[in-house]
């Protein structure tokens, strides 16, 4: 049964645990409308169409040898359609539900060979060819025939290797198991997410397994990451792999769903935002901002801010963020500006921009929450917890969650949650779902981070108990997205003046601070606090600083959408924010 420290499924006895089981959305998903490629199965990629597989045949499990249930499980895809070739292999962890994303390949019927200009009598080369044979990069024990053996494709000559094969007995697999890919069709990729550490009794040799994903992602992008792993005996997650992704040619990007379905994806799945009972500091629309105070202020007339057009329309537009203009509460009542600052829920609507994301494989619905203020941090030092008068505070507060959808099938694949500077992506079957397949997003009291639970994240040091608190809960406080939204932005739509296209409004085009820049003296009044600690909760000043985010020390003014990164890059991860 055991070989190494592997373990085999399909010779375990009864107390491991049982292999995973396929997820679903909580409800069946709808008929979306007609249009385009989108949700039909299939995505043209130029010279390749590729289909998405969900169903797999089980090759190989490794299991820590004492039963715990970490481990991974590695499948080939089944019921493959006519025409189409397997690239690789695929494989999870043991401890998820079964939810696989895995491509298959063939040569688009629709595609043309080309003249090879460097011989203009010959025509290109086939998009996918056999590999020549099989290297044995890794086994768990070549002494026992239920353990994993770890196999690369050779690639023809101009060709490269997509994924690795995996096989439970020491025989190479037959060249007909996978194709490899013509070399122009495909992408640089990259490790992320290590997902195992094995270990070979015998060899002693440890061999490490990640997951792979395009070198180049965003809007931008055209990288198309097949679902397949990597693994090699080097823990480098930066050194160069040597299996690629494939190429999106297709300019028109034919699968991204026209205006119809956006909307429609929308009403299926817009998530309910919650806010903390005690948030004071609530969300409203832009419009409702600017009609009710928010005034403009330039570089050179400081004491005087000019009101803002409902539309916007009179900001200034384009450019980058040179510091000459900035948004800010009137200064001279103090009653409209505590108004403004606490925001009018029922208003508020979430700003929506879609774009293409891996290749156009995906579409990630980026929806942006907007709050007229950021309300001051609470700092948790052990047991402690210290609500800090202005420390965090900032005018004009933009947040944002992206929902991440399958071209292939419309279904909503995963969701990012922005915390402050991060955030996190996270599966669909780790989401709270409330009416059918929508999803529920905290959002944090006063900073307005998302969440996709409740609790309490700390960010800072988990391990110390320091940090700046993120309380989120459910209350009578929430915005339902799915029916209070507005669509800003679908670049690959074409321009405003298009049929099907977005129009985007004027505010979107104001690139600069939508808040002052505000420098906080948080040095001398964080050491005020640390003095009244006791001493076992005590740090040098040094090292307590070190330990907190630098937004405590200053906040430069927002800006809105269009400036921050993920507009057309991908979503920035960070593990910083821990649940308490």
């Amino acid at each position: 049964m055991f070989g190494g420290d592997c373990f085999c499924w399909n010779s375990a006895p009864d107390f491991y645990p049982s292999p995973p089981q396929p997820f679903s959305l909580p409800s069946p998903l709808p008929e979306w409308p007609p249009g385009g490629s989108f949700a039909s199965g299939r995505i043209c990629l130029g010279e390749i169409e590729v289909s998405n597989i969900t169903k797999f045949e089980r090759v190989w499990s490794y299991c820590d040898s004492r039963g715990k249930p970490e481990g991974l499980t590695f499948y080939r895809p089944v019921e493959i359609p006519d025409g189409f070739f397997c690239l690789g292999h695929y494989c999870q962890s043991n401890q998820q539900p079964l939810r696989g994303y895995f491509l298959v390949a063939r040569q688009a019927t629709s595609f043309e060979p080309q003249v090879n200009h460097t011989n203009d009598s010959e025509l290109k080369s086939p998009a996918l060819k056999k590999p020549l044979n099989y290297s044995l990069i890794w086994s768990t024990d070549s002494a026992n025939d239920v353990c994993g053996y770890f196999w690369l494709p050779n690639p023809p000559l101009g060709y490269k290797a997509m994924g690795i094969v995996v096989t439970s007995k020491p025989e190479e697999p037959k060249a007909e198991e996978v194709r490899c890919v013509r070399a122009d069709l495909t992408e640089t990729c990259e490790t992320c997410d290590a997902l195992l550490t094995m270990n070979s009794k015998f060899s002693k040799i440890t061999f490490h397994v990640w997951n792979t994903r395009p070198c180049k992602r965003g809007a931008l992008g055209r990288g198309v990451s097949i679902g397949t792993f990597y693994g090699s005996t080097y823990f480098d997650p930066e050194q160069e792999i040597y299996i690629s992704c494939l190429k999106n040619l297709d300019p028109t990007l034919k699968a991204m769903p026209n205006l119809h379905q956006i909307h429609a994806l929308i009403e299926h799945y817009g998530p309910t935002v919650y806010f903390h009972p005690d948030e004071v500091y609530l969300p409203s629309s832009v419009r409702w901002f600017f009609k009710n105070g928010a005034l403009l202020y330039a570089e050179g007339s400081e004491k005087k801010g000019k009101p803002i057009d409902y539309r916007g329309s009179n900001l200034p537009s384009g450019g980058t963020n040179d510091g000459a203009f900035w948004i800010d509460l009137p200064s001279n009542d103090d009653n409209a500006r505590n108004d403004l600052k606490k925001g009018n829920i029922e208003s508020a609507e979430l700003y929506v921009h879609v774009k293409p994301a891996l290749g156009g494989t995906f579409s990630d619905i980026a929806m942006w929450v907007f709050c007229p203020f950021n309300g001051p941090a609470t700092i948790k030092v052990g047991i402690m917890n210290i609500a800090l008068n202005k420390i965090g505070e900032h005018v004009g507060d933009w947040e944002h969650f992206t929902l991440r959808v399958s071209n292939f099938t419309g279904e909503l694949w995963s969701v990012f949650f922005s915390q402050h500077s991060g955030g996190e992506w996270v599966d669909a079957f780790n989401l709270e779902f409330i009416e059918g397949n929508k999803p529920i997003v905290y959002s944090s009291k006063n900073g307005h981070a998302s969440f996709p639970h409740p609790g309490t994240y700390l960010q800072g040091s988990s391990k110390l108990g320091i940090g700046v608190r993120n309380d989120a809960a459910r209350s009578n406080l929430f915005v339902d997205s799915s029916t209070k939204y507005q669509i800003v932005a679908a670049e690959y739509l074409g321009d405003g003046n298009g049929y099907g296209a977005v129009e985007e409004p004027c505010w979107l085009q104001y690139m600069r601070e939508w808040g002052p820049t505000i420098f906080y003296e948080s040095r001398s009044e964080i050491k005020k606090l640390i003095d009244l600690l006791p001493f076992f909760v005590r740090f040098s000043l040094k090292n307590i600083f070190e330990l907190f985010p630098t937004e405590l020390y200053s906040e430069e003014g927002p800006t809105g959408p269009k400036e921050k990164a993920n507009w057309e890059g991908d979503e920035i991860c960070t593990a910083s924010l821990h649940h308490l």
